[in-house]
């Protein structure tokens, strides 16, 4: 096995072949990876079974080693052909886009979820993200690009991290995989500077659905300027499906054969987290334990967020007894891990008053978001963590501009400007439009430092415009050990007084009104284009009422003032559904701002109201 400085793990032989032992399908079975199992050759009598190839020879390599699992790796030399490869199932790749992510069904079995994230599509994916590659870096032949990929823990991870490396190493680029990571740590590997972990690498990719149930997966790419926007997502998905239309069996079987010599694999989240902890230190005075005294529990909901607790906490000093769901299991057996989830936010908060702990930290799946929740149970979600992290943001850098999706509440727009002293930005849905407005902002001569949503995606200037669950919490846990440094006192109080003054809704509500694509009011047109009509329609409606006020300044649906609180409704940045928010100061009130709407959208029939009809009434 090659080493480098004893950083690089080993040399990987990819290939979809897997001897099967009773110790292999044992260690799968208490990983919780049995579904693996579904994909893999059988075995009788020491024979790979594979009725399509009539002969094989077969060669045993190392152990695959793996922050999920060791398993053994066959390499398989087939017969050569150059035969297409025969009934790959049609697939419309542009359907697989997700704004700046790519999502699909990696997982068969769910009724009404049709499979189309396999394997030859995400290898198609792979190649095209190389190819769109050495055209952006402009590659000249005179050294090898390479490409990272990571995974978190969902059940189809390892079979797509194999399908990519062999994409990429087809594509003539050398692959590193890191195995289990974080969505941050992947775009962390193009920038950090360190030839013992092959790094800086030209390119990067993560597999991961974020909170999506099990059977879904998904990419997402970054290069040092950042994650690709849709743009690009869409140039990669064209090359994709040209390369998975030309697949030929011999050209499958030359791509395996590149891998085995172009994978390396690499323990990058050591990196990684080593350098979250340096952050923590350097604000608390370069003290090496300084949160020594403090018990934090995490909460990573099984997906990859479980390193924070050994890997960050513990070197600082912290206490982490209590924390739970750190284990990476894709079936996410105890709660969805998504800070935005009641139930998961359930758990963190009964978690932290369990253990009498002085804070607690929740990631989703993939760590690029996440919240928290003080000694008392208050949680740090939302409205409250948008208003706590420009709280700390605009203590070091006054009267900055902060940028926010959307379906922020007008009191923390007030707690922003009049208290912080600082400029809310309202911006549109999507971590990646509150992003790149915070950007454009500032090639523009308006200061930004702070770019966040609701759903706990939050992304920092000095932190390369990167949406990191896990470095928010670092600006969180800095604001702790600075203040203790300082020898103030009370643990997570220190944050909950940074609260002091925020105006927060005594009534709030989400509806989500959907349109039916195959009624006959869409006359063959798309939901994107009925749901503007309605919201045009709206518009108009709400201009004729002198008690109702639209927005002045607004990029995103129809915003209304109105009975001491405001509704929004949009179009869903990519179903056919709009969002209907109200805040208010009672359900009374609510209920009034939900008739507005009620009354405007009635002669739209495609429009299914029915939850609002509901909430009205049951009001």
């Amino acid at each position: 096995m090659e080493a480098m400085s004893g950083k690089i793990v080993e040399n990987v032989s990819v290939s979809q072949c897997y001897q099967l032992s009773r110790k292999f399908d044992t260690h799968y079975q208490r990983d919780n990876f049995a579904p693996f199992m579904r994909n893999m050759l059988p075995f009788q009598r020491g024979k790979l079974v594979w009725t399509a190839i009539p002969s094989m020879q077969l060669r045993n390599f190392s152990k695959y080693q793996s922050s999920f699992v060791n398993r053994r790796t066959v390499h398989c030399n087939a017969a050569p052909s150059t035969a297409a490869v025969p009934n790959f199932d049609k697939v419309d790749f542009l359907k697989l886009q997700n704004g700046s992510d790519i999502r699909g069904v990696a997982v068969a079995g769910v009724e009404g979820e049709a499979l189309n994230l396999t394997e030859p599509v995400s290898e198609a994916i792979a190649a095209g993200f190389a190819a769109w590659l050495l055209e952006k870096k402009k590659a000249d032949g005179s050294r090898r690009l390479s490409i990272s990929v990571g995974h978190d823990s969902r059940i189809s991870a390892k079979k797509l991290e194999d399908a990519i490396s062999r994409g990429i190493a087809g594509a003539g680029l050398d692959v590193v995989q890191y195995g289990l990571a974080s969505t941050p740590a992947m775009f962390n590997s193009t920038v950090t500077e360190d030839d013992a972990f092959l790094c800086p690498v030209d390119g990067s990719i993560m597999i991961t659905a974020s909170h999506l149930p099990y059977n879904r997966n998904g990419f997402k790419f970054f290069t040092n300027a950042g994650g690709l926007g849709k743009a690009d997502i869409k140039n990669i998905l064209e090359r994709a499906a040209d390369i998975y239309n030309k697949f030929t069996a011999e050209g499958l079987t030359s791509s395996k054969g590149k891998a085995v010599a172009s994978v390396k694999r690499v323990d990058y989240m050591n990196v990684y987290t080593s350098d979250l902890v340096k952050a923590v230190r350097k604000a608390a005075g370069n003290i090496e334990k300084p949160l020594e005294g403090f018990h934090i529990v995490v909460d990573a909901g099984n997906g990859a967020g479980g390193f924070f607790a050994a890997k960050v906490l513990e070197p600082l000093g912290a206490v982490t007894s209590g924390s739970q769901f750190l284990e990476p299991d894709g079936m996410f057996p105890n709660h969805i891990p998504n800070p935005e989830d009641k139930t998961a936010m359930k758990a963190i908060t009964q978690a932290v008053l369990d253990n009498k702990a002085d804070l607690g930290i929740i990631f989703d799946t993939d760590v690029d978001r996440s919240a928290a929740v003080d000694s008392t149970g208050l949680e740090f979600n939302r409205n409250r963590l948008i208003a706590l992290m420009s709280a700390i943001v605009l203590e070091e850098h006054p009267g900055t501009t902060i940028v926010t999706d959307s379906v922020t509440s007008d009191g923390l727009t007030t707690f922003i400007e009049k208290k912080l002293g600082g400029k809310h930005h309202r911006f549109k849905r999507g971590y990646k439009n509150v992003i790149d407005e915070a950007i454009r902002l500032n090639s523009v001569g308006e200061e930004s430092h702070l770019a966040i949503e609701t759903s706990g995606h939050g992304a920092l200037k000095e932190n390369h415009w990167l949406d990191d669950g896990a470095y928010l919490m670092v600006k969180i846990l800095n604001k702790i050990a600075s203040a203790r440094a300082s020898e103030q006192t009370g643990g997570s109080k220190v944050l909950t007084g940074l609260l002091e003054g925020l105006q927060e809704p005594a009534f709030s509500v989400e509806l989500r009104l959907k349109i039916n694509q195959s009624h006959q009011d869409l006359k063959g047109g798309s939901f994107r284009d009925y749901g503007e009509a309605v919201l045009k329609h709206l518009e108009n409606y709400i201009d004729s009422d002198p008690k109702l006020q639209k927005a002045p300044v607004n990029y995103e649906g129809v915003r209304v003032s109105s009975y001491g609180g405001w509704f929004l409704l949009r179009l869903s940045l990519h179903d056919p559904v709009l969002p209907l928010n109200i805040e208010a100061p009672s359900n009374n009130d609510a209920v009034l701002l939900g008739n507005v709407v009620r009354a405007a959208l009635k002669e739209f029939s495609a429009l299914d109201t029915s939850a609002l009809d509901k909430f009205v009434q049951a009001s």
